[in-house]
């Protein structure tokens, strides 16, 4: 690494953290709210963390001492919601404070049988004990329509005939069902209104004004009743409504406004709650997070002096510290620009912030078994999303703002050699090929500008004899140099055959060339690049693949877009760290190279990729050339595209599973630049193995978020997935245009191509999971077969999905009611998952509306 990108990294690094610094201080919420003596009444709910009382839990005489030992600092009184559960020894406990005030609940419910023991409990608890002030009876029992009015009524008049004279007696409902049925408020001694604006989706800084807005409305219709707000509050986490949020700072300049305007309007109120309900998860979240304590019994936040959010300085530093590493890893032993270093450094750091505020989670939400799935899923999925997204903003940066490439082998680059050009034998392996295609392949070869090469045509497993004889007799027409070479039966398949065609390969070649049957090569091939093994340390040369029939349809262009990227974009940048790809077409090997790493190895169907790797792991180097000195043909089908990725797909997993301890930091065969590219080229892989499996996981989550009130997944586990999908696009989008200079349409193409695989990759990750090896499947290229009319449909499980991905998004946009920006974030998640499944059906149709037959282009 040089001075120059040395500093350019430090300065990033430093200007980036700058950057994240003075976003955490906008994000931290501060601020001034006035400062409050003590709280009128608290709603009191004695149930611990792990408790729910709809499991028929009854609370100890030692949970109720502690609690009430935790609110009476800042309360004179309480207000309960039942006397069954324990929650009937609330009041003999609050006696033992002189001049505490316990508003007593009453539960009813359809339960009649409980409904009677909670009238006589709360009958008893009024007549026998000077601490409670008075008895609600139902709480929001109109609103859930557990009773009518006349039944609420009529319970309400027995209970004032029981309860001594000075014990008031009356109902909580919302302010709404107060105006709705006045006749309510003729039957109870004073009006008990639960007006909690969050829920009608009122902004926290207009919470107040609308409280209070409302208390005046129900004045002005009931003048001659007290009116008590029975509860008021405000969350600290949880799913906003509509235009309300839920945060810390906002519940304590929310409550501390609040208390201040009743008390200065000498307004009697009770604030729920006194701590938080885990149990109430089902409230769309916030239900758990009322509270002034936490679940722990640790107060949230002050009533007097600075309101501030102290929890998120540690999340501020671990992100930036996360956001340095992030940064330092991925530029580690390159040479950056400023620009480079720069844009790579404000992705890490932002990726960065994505990573602590997943993995911070859980200390901030009460989490149930269903969160913790949806937790694990999540974070499962981010980690390898900040890898392929990093990647892929290096790629932007490195492209855009970098240095330009200087590895690119030239013609004409190396000193010209007073040695005579090497011996060269040509291997094209042939696998029940369409002789035609093939023999248009030889005449190409026939014709190369190089004095010194043998062709063998290596015809393997082909038991049809129509198909090998013409070659056979196609070479004795060509000459001497061409060998015909038949193996019926061999195992190992295109590997093993190049293995036995070595014992035919001249003594005197040093050098061997690979080429795949359909293709047709250039005459300057061989003489423009074999000089480059001058150098020793060279043992292979790459030129790109091409295709000749692009222009046959559309569905053929997308593809030859599709592969152009990978051409010209990653192959390109991986060249600059010797970490290419090794494809087995327009490939040159260095004979002693070869033979001294074991030749063709058989047990991957990959046998080209992994020979590379092996030829890197020898301290061999590569070289590739962007220029075109081969065109083959395209797959004939979607059906046949589908098959070549799985192959290639499948063939990464063995050759994870073989190579992966050479990844390891502490291997030292590779370079920390190889490993770097042939990791991140892995979780291309994976990622889309992991995208469907999470797409599958989300849509079995969505009839339990529609049905039974789940959880939606937190913006913290979908924001990645959709940033990984942005940046793809961005990426598609300025690299296509920058390198493989396409057109907008041509770039979204090639983007529709690549992602209508994602399925077949990910059919291929998992074969490669739970099988050993695969059957070897040859991809149909160049046969002109007909399209068969009602031939079965080729992305039908693709359909499937992607529409039950969009259909589910559709469904949960229009039951957000109350525009919840998790809801939203989701639905937008389930949609960026099906467009890659829906790609694979739009790429299927396009083929069949294309013309009725391939044919390779014979100009």
């Amino acid at each position: 690494m040089t001075v120059r990108s040395l500093f350019a990294i430090v300065f990033a690094v430093l200007l980036a953290a700058a950057g994240h610094f003075l976003m955490w201080q906008w994000l931290i919420d501060r601020g001034d709210a006035p400062d409050v003596r003590a709280v009128q009444s608290l709603s009191f709910s004695p149930f611990t963390r792990d408790q729910n009382p709809t499991a028929n839990i009854t609370v100890t005489l030692a949970q109720i001492e502690k609690d009430l030992k935790t609110v009476l600092p800042i309360t004179g009184g309480i207000r309960t919601y039942s006397s069954t559960q324990g929650l009937e020894s609330i009041p003999l406990e609050t006696v033992k404070q002189k001049g505490f005030r316990v508003v007593q609940g009453v539960w009813l419910s359809r339960d009649e049988t409980r409904n009677k023991l909670e009238i006589d409990n709360g009958i008893w608890l009024a007549n026998n004990n000077k601490s409670v002030v008075a008895v609600v009876v139902g709480n929001e029992t109109l609103l859930r329509k557990e009773k009518t009015p006349e039944e609420l009524i009529g319970i309400l008049q027995d209970m004032r005939r029981k309860v001594k004279k000075n014990t008031l007696v009356t109902t909580s409902e919302t302010w709404d069902i107060w105006i709705k049925y006045p006749e309510l408020a003729q039957n109870v001694d004073y009006i008990n209104a639960h007006i909690l604006p969050f829920w009608e989706g009122i902004p926290a800084d207009k919470a107040v004004t609308y409280t209070f807005e409302r208390y005046d409305q129900l004045k002005a219709a009931f003048p001659d009743k007290h009116i008590v707000i029975g509860e008021f509050g405000w969350p600290s986490h949880g799913y906003n409504q509509r235009a309300a949020s839920a945060a810390p700072v906002t519940q304590a300049r929310v409550l501390r406004e609040f208390i201040t305007e009743a008390t200065r309007r000498r307004v009697d109120y009770n604030i729920i709650e006194a701590f938080d309900q885990p149990w109430k998860m089902d409230e769309g979240m916030v239900g758990a997070y009322w509270g002034l304590f936490n679940a722990a019994r640790q107060p949230k936040f002050t009533l007097q002096g600075l309101v501030e959010e102290p929890e998120r300085h540690p999340k501020m530093v671990a992100s930036l510290i996360m956001g340095a590493l992030l940064t330092l890893i991925g530029l580690a032993r390159r040479r950056p620009t400023f620009g480079h270093a720069m844009l790579y450094a404000l992705a890490s750091n932002g990726m960065g912030v994505g990573i602590i505020a997943a993995a911070w989670w859980p200390f901030e939400v009460y989490m149930s078994p269903g969160t913790w799935v949806m937790w694990s899923v999540g974070v499962c999925a981010i980690l390898p999303l900040t890898a392929i997204t990093l990647a892929r903003i290096h790629e932007i940066a490195e492209v855009m703002l970098g240095r330009k490439p200087t590895r690119l082998f030239k013609p004409g680059s190396v000193p010209v050699s007073d040695k005579p050009l090497p011996m060269v034998s040509i291997q094209v392996p042939a696998f029940r090929e369409p002789p035609e295609m093939l023999i248009e392949t030889l005449d190409a070869l026939a014709t190369l500008d190089y004095p010194n090469y043998e062709v063998l045509v290596i015809i393997n497993n082909t038991p049809d004899r129509t198909l090998w004889q013409p070659i056979e007799n196609y070479c004795k027409t060509l000459g001497p140099r061409f060998k015909f070479l038949n193996y019926p039966n061999v195992s190992g398949f295109k590997a093993g055959a190049l293995n036995l065609a070595m014992t035919e390969v001249d003594p005197q070649a040093e050098i061997l060339a690979l080429i795949d049957a359909d293709y047709v090569v250039n005459p300057n091939w061989l003489k423009d690049l074999t000089p480059v093994f001058e150098d020793p340390k060279v043992a292979l040369m790459q030129a790109p693949q091409d295709h000749r029939n692009a222009s046959d349809s559309a569905f053929h262009r997308m593809m030859q877009w599709e592969f152009a990227g990978f051409f010209d974009i990653g192959m390109i940048q991986r060249n600059e760290d010797n970490a290419i790809i090794t494809h087995g077409t327009m490939l040159l090997i260095r004979r002693s190279a070869f033979e001294e790493v074991g030749g063709w190895q058989t047990d991957t169907i990959v046998e080209d990729t992994e020979l590379g790797l092996r030829l890197y792991q020898a301290g061999y180097s590569a070289h590739y050339t962007n220029h075109r000195y081969g065109w083959g043909l395209l797959p004939d089908t979607f059906k046949a595209y589908k098959s070549q990725r799985h192959r290639w797909a499948y063939g990464a997993l063995q050759i994870i599973k073989k190579h992966g301890r050479a990844m390891l930091p502490g291997a030292k065969a590779l370079t920390w630049e190889q490993k770097f590219h042939f990791t991140t080229g892995w979780f291309f892989w994976l990622s889309d193995a992991l995208g469907v499996l999470i797409a599958l996981l989300n849509l079995i989550w969505v009839p339990l978020v529609l049905g039974f009130d789940m959880m939606v997944p937190t913006v913290a586990m979908t924001v990645p997935i959709l940033t990984a999908f942005c940046v793809n696009i961005l990426h598609n989008q300025l690299l296509y245009r920058l390198r493989v200079k396409a057109r907008f349409i041509d770039t979204v193409s090639a983007g529709i191509a690549a992602m209508s695989l994602q399925w077949t990759v990910a059919r291929a990750v998992f074969d490669g999971l739970i099988k050993e090896s695969l059957a070897f499947a040859r991809t149909e290229k160049g046969a002109g077969k007909k399209k068969r009319p009602g031939a079965s449909f080729q992305a039908l499980r693709e359909t499937l999905l992607g529409a039950a991905l969009a259909a589910s998004a559709l469904a949960l946009h229009l039951t957000n009611e109350q525009e919840v920006l998790e809801v939203s974030f989701f639905a937008a998640t389930l949609v960026v998952q099906s467009i890659p499944l829906l790609a694979a059906t739009l790429m299927h149709i396009i083929e069949l509306l294309g013309p009725s037959q391939s044919q390779p282009d014979k100009s």
